[in-house]
């Protein structure tokens, strides 16, 4: 096969990356200080033979590999890591805490698997390097920062990365998920969610706690609120119109007899299309104005957003190319259909933006016995998921089958 060369080294090179893996792990950086990482990422890239450029978007790191006529292939892969304390046991577990963008001293561990990202790329960088002589081309690899707080893709965009590079052919991604280790899974169409983080801010009057008529009690308020929020996704939307909203912080007062003048409520909204999207949007902010307005607060609610993630669409005919390649590879058992995931990615940003192209695709990190097991008791959401602090992918063969998709996947474009 075509990435037969490309691959032969890998066995020899698995040692090496399980070491770049737990490095980076035991390591982690926050959403938009992931210097370390990325001075990792262009070392190795400069070790490999690529043009690399770095500092894009704050942190973020460009490689570019020029390998005669051919078209051009990205690569991306996130490097940031969580606000999480880490509970996995491992050896090798992060112990890290770290100052977040509000000053505040917070764990940092990477429960989301984008150290494993970062050593996929790594890996698969290196082999493609190895095999020039096999494939035309130029392959650009993109460690991308801050995916976890949906600034990293944009920030990239913002510092010029369009104009900095050519526009490349096609952009693929790839995410370790639940889901039995030594399988690949993906779908044309939506293939992760589009998610918007908001804040309401209510405004009550305070009072004592003994003279609740002199007050508008803004806890109550929120409380309303918070209920009537429920009723968007049962009551107004149509049973196939998938979407959740879900209400994470609800923050009001200091003392248990002081009625407190505002409230705060923090939601976030996972859409699969811009009309449910729209719908979602507008009835939250008609619910938080009425449930003011019914309480008689003294001013309307502020909304602000905290962030916004774009919906990821893989496109119908590249994405058929890459499966066709993860087929001939891995064989058709190992390589999965799946439906949309309701997570979210700042990925699907590169393609839409820079009118490319795109395929995001996820890669299995459970032990596949476990994983057999708990499908068979019917417990698979059981399993530790992404942003839980026990999430762990099992290492082999979670790093060999992500650097042979990566490799697999180029390939698919870059023939010789």
């Amino acid at each position: 096969m075509s990435e037969t060369k490309a691959l032969q080294t890998l066995d020899g090179m698995l040692p090496d990356l399980e070491a770049v893996y737990k490095d980076v792990h035991s390591h982690p950086e926050l959403s938009m200080q992931e210097t370390r990482t990325a001075g990792l990422a262009a070392d190795r890239l400069r070790a490999a033979g690529y043009e690399v450029t770095t500092g894009i978007g704050k942190t973020g790191v460009v490689g570019l590999l020029r390998n005669g006529q051919g078209p051009t292939v990205m690569l991306r892969a996130d490097m940031d890591a969580l606000p999480i304390q880490e509970a996995t046991g491992l050896a090798y577990a992060s112990k890290v805490t770290a100052t977040d963008k509000d000053g505040n001293t917070v764990p940092v561990s990477h429960m989301c698997g984008h150290d494993m990202h970062v050593t996929w790329l790594a890996g698969a960088t290196k082999l493609m390097a190895e095999a020039k002589t096999s494939w035309r081309g130029t392959l650009m690899a993109v460690f991308q920062p801050a995916e976890e707080t949906g600034e990293g893709a944009q920030a990239m965009i913002d510092d010029g990365l369009f104009k900095r590079f050519s526009k490349p052919d096609v952009i693929l991604g790839q995410h370790v998920m639940v889901g039995p280790s030594g399988t690949v899974a993906g779908r044309a169409g939506a293939i992760t969610s589009a998610a918007d983080s908001l804040q309401i801010r209510l405004f009550g009057r305070g009072a004592h706690g003994s003279m609740p008529q002199a007050s508008i009690d803004p806890v109550v308020m929120a409380a309303s609120t918070v209920l009537r929020l429920q009723t968007i996704v049962s009551r107004e939307l149509a049973a196939a119109d998938a979407a959740v909203l879900t209400v994470g912080v609800l923050q009001a007062g200091t003392k248990e007899n002081v009625i407190p003048d505002e409230a705060i409520i923090k939601l976030n909204v996972r859409t699969f299309d811009a009309g449910v999207r729209s719908r979602m949007l507008a009835a939250i902010e008609r619910i938080a104005n009425a449930e003011a307005a019914a309480s008689g607060a003294p001013r309307p609610p502020e909304i602000t957003t905290i962030d916004r993630y774009p919906l990821n669409v893989n496109n119908q005919e590249a994405t058929s190319r890459v499966v066709d390649a993860f087929r001939s590879h891995f064989g058709a058992d190992r390589v999965r259909a799946t439906g949309p995931a309701p997570a979210s990615e700042d990925f699907g940003s590169f393609g839409s933006e820079w009118h490319v192209p795109s395929v995001f695709w996820f890669v299995g990190g459970t032990d596949p016995e476990i994983y057999a097991k708990a499908k068979h008791a019917n417990r698979i959401n059981e399993l530790p998921v992404n942003h839980s602090p026990k999430f762990a992918p099992v290492l082999h063969p979670t790093l060999r089958t992500g650097v042979e998709a990566l490799v697999v996947a180029a390939r698919a474009w870059l023939t010789a």
